[in-house]
C-alpha cells in the first residue's frame, strides 16, 4: 500500500475513533448535565407541553392552564384570584422562570418529576402526568387579611400553633402572576420589576424589618427561663427615665404617664415600658438574649416553609447600651411576620413550637402522597410555665393595655403591639407591629399572627401598633376561628 494512502487512513480511522469516544462520553456522561442546562430548549418545550398540575388551597386549585396558539409551548399557567395567592404560588413563566412553590415544585407540576413515573417511563424518558402541591393555606384567612390590609404596604402570617400549618400568607401591595405567564408580556414584567414598591417581593416570608416592642416577649421569655425574675407579677428593678449603659442618653417610654418605674413584666408589657425591657436586656446580656431570640427561630439562615425565609437576625458583638437597645426590639434587631408569628404561637402552644409550613401534601396524578409535610413534630423553646405566664400577660394587653383592637368576643386573645423606628434618627414612618394568639375554648380552635403595616399612608402621630396592625390581625383570627 502507498505510504501516503495508509498514513491518511490511519489518520482517518483516529478521527473517527475520536468521535465514537467524544459522543460516548457525551451520551454516557454528559447527557444529563446538557439536558438540564437552563438554555436547553426542550427543557421549556417540555416543561409546557401538557396542562400543569396545580397548587390546590382547601381542596380547590388555585391555580390552571390555557392552550397556547402560535407557540412550540403548548400550554402557559392561569390563576386564579392571583393577587390573593401570589405570596403563596409565585408565579411561572414561558419567559421568565418560576418562583416560590411554582419553582420549588416545577418537575411535579410539569410531570418530568421521576418519583411520577413507573420503572418503563423511567426508562423510555417519557413524560408522566403531573402531580399536585397541596397547601395549608385557609382561604377564609388569607381573604381577610388580605382585605384587612388594602392598599397598606404590609405583610401578615398566621400559623396554626398545635400543628405548624400556615393558615395566611399575605403581602401588599400584591400582583397578578397571570400577567407574565406567556412569552409576550415584556411590558408588564418590566412595568413590576421596575415598580418601586416592590409587588414581587413577599414581604411575609422574606422582608426582616425592626420588630419594636414585640421583640420583648422574648425579652421576658429571657428572663422568666433565666430565673432573673420569677413571675410576670414580680416587680423589676427599672428606674424610669433609664439611661443606657455608660452613656448620657436616656431611653424614654412613649407613654410619660405610664406605671413604668420598677414594674412587672405584665404592667411592662401592658404599657410597652421600654425602661423595663431596656434594663432587663442588659441586665442578661447579649448572649443569653442571642440564646432566647435563636431558641424562637433568629438567626437561622436554612428557615424553608418550603419557600425559604429571610432570615431574622439578633445581632452581635454589641456593647451594653447597644444590647440595651435590642430589648426593645431596635438597633440590629430584624424579624419577618412569619418570625414574630413564631413567637406568638410557641407561646401560645405551651412553649412547644411546630415546624411551621405551608404545604401539607404533595401528591401525583391519582392522589398518592409523594411527600408529606405534617409529621414535622415540635421542639421545646421555653417551659410550660413561662408560656402560661406569658400568655396571660399578653391577655392583659389586649383586655387592658395597648392592643384592644384585637379583642374577640368569646375568644382568649393575647398579643403585643409594637412600633419599630424607621430611618435615621427615626425621620421616616415607623413601622406598625402586632403579633398574638386567639383561643376557642368551645372548639379548641387557635391561631397565631403577626402582621407589619410599613406604609399606610397616615401620619407619624397615627401610627400605631393598635391602631393599624392590630385589626388586621383580629380579622385573621376571627377567620380562623371561624
Amino acid at each position: 500500500m502507498n505510504k501516503t494512502i495508509r498514513r491518511a487512513a490511519v489518520f482517518s480511522l483516529l478521527l473517527v475513533l475520536a468521535l465514537l469516544l467524544r459522543a460516548t462520553w457525551v451520551q454516557a456522561y454528559e447527557a444529563k448535565a446538557l439536558a438540564d442546562n437552563q438554555h436547553n430548549r426542550r427543557n421549556t418545550i417540555a416543561q409546557y407541553a401538557q396542562p400543569l398540575g396545580d397548587i390546590v388551597v382547601a381542596g380547590s386549585p388555585v391555580t390552571g392552564s390555557k392552550r397556547t396558539k402560535g407557540s412550540d409551548l403548548a400550554y402557559k399557567r392561569t390563576y386564579t384570584d392571583g393577587e390573593l395567592y401570589a405570596p403563596v404560588t409565585g408565579y411561572s413563566s414561558q419567559a421568565y422562570g418560576a418562583t416560590q412553590l411554582e419553582g420549588i415544585y416545577s418537575r411535579v407540576l410539569d410531570g418530568t418529576d421521576n418519583r411520577l413515573k413507573n420503572p418503563l417511563d423511567v426508562l423510555t424518558g417519557k413524560q408522566a402526568q403531573p402531580g399536585d402541591v397541596l397547601t395549608t393555606i385557609d382561604p377564609g384567612v388569607q381573604r381577610a387579611g388580605f382585605k384587612a390590609l388594602g392598599d397598606k404596604k404590609g405583610a401578615a402570617v398566621a400559623i396554626d400553633p398545635g400543628t405548624g400549618r400556615i393558615l395566611g400568607v399575605v403581602s401588599t401591595p400584591s400582583y397578578d402572576p397571570s400577567k407574565i405567564t406567556g412569552t409576550t408580556d415584556g411590558a408588564a414584567w418590566k412595568a413590576l420589576t421596575g415598580d418601586k414598591e416592590q409587588p414581587t417581593l413577599n414581604r411575609a416570608l422574606r422582608q426582616p424589618l425592626p420588630p419594636g416592642s414585640t421583640f420583648k416577649l422574648v425579652v421576658a421569655a429571657a428572663a422568666l427561663e433565666d430565673g432573673l425574675y420569677s413571675s410576670v407579677d414580680e416587680r423589676t428593678d427599672s428606674p424610669s427615665p433609664y439611661t443606657l449603659p455608660n452613656t448620657r442618653t436616656v431611653l424614654k417610654n412613649e407613654n410619660p404617664s405610664a406605671p413604668c418605674e420598677n414594674a412587672t413584666i405584665r404592667t411592662a408589657l401592658q404599657y410597652s415600658c421600654n425602661n423595663v425591657f431596656g434594663k432587663m436586656a442588659a441586665d442578661l446580656g447579649q448572649e443569653k438574649l442571642r440564646a432566647m431570640a435563636e431558641k424562637f427561630g433568629f438567626n437561622d439562615k436554612e428557615r424553608d416553609v418550603p419557600v425559604r425565609a429571610w432570615p431574622s437576625v439578633y445581632p452581635h458583638n454589641m456593647d451594653a447600651a447597644q444590647t440595651a437597645l435590642t430589648g426593645i426590639g431596635q438597633f440590629d434587631v430584624t424579624a419577618t411576620p412569619l418570625q414574630m408569628a413564631m413567637v406568638s404561637a410557641a407561646l401560645a402552644n405551651d412553649g412547644l413550637m411546630a415546624s411551621p409550613h405551608m404545604v401539607s401534601e404533595v401528591v401525583d396524578a391519582e392522589g398518592d402522597t409523594l411527600q408529606s409535610y405534617d409529621d414535622a413534630g415540635t421542639e421545646r423553646i421555653v417551659s410550660s410555665s413561662t408560656a402560661k405566664q406569658l400568655r396571660s400577660a399578653m391577655v392583659t394587653v389586649v383586655e387592658d393595655g395597648t392592643g384592644g383592637n384585637a379583642r374577640i368576643d368569646g375568644a382568649e386573645v393575647g398579643g403585643k403591639t409594637g412600633t419599630a423606628q424607621h430611618g435615621e434618627n427615626n425621620s421616616k414612618t415607623p413601622y406598625a407591629w402586632f403579633t398574638s394568639y386567639a383561643k376557642d375554648p368551645s372548639t379548641g380552635k387557635q391561631v397565631a399572627v403577626a402582621v407589619i403595616i410599613e406604609d399606610s399612608g397616615a401620619a407619624r402621630t397615627e401610627v400605631s401598633g393598635n391602631g393599624l396592625a392590630a385589626p388586621v390581625a383580629q380579622k385573621m383570627m376571627k377567620a380562623a376561628l371561624g
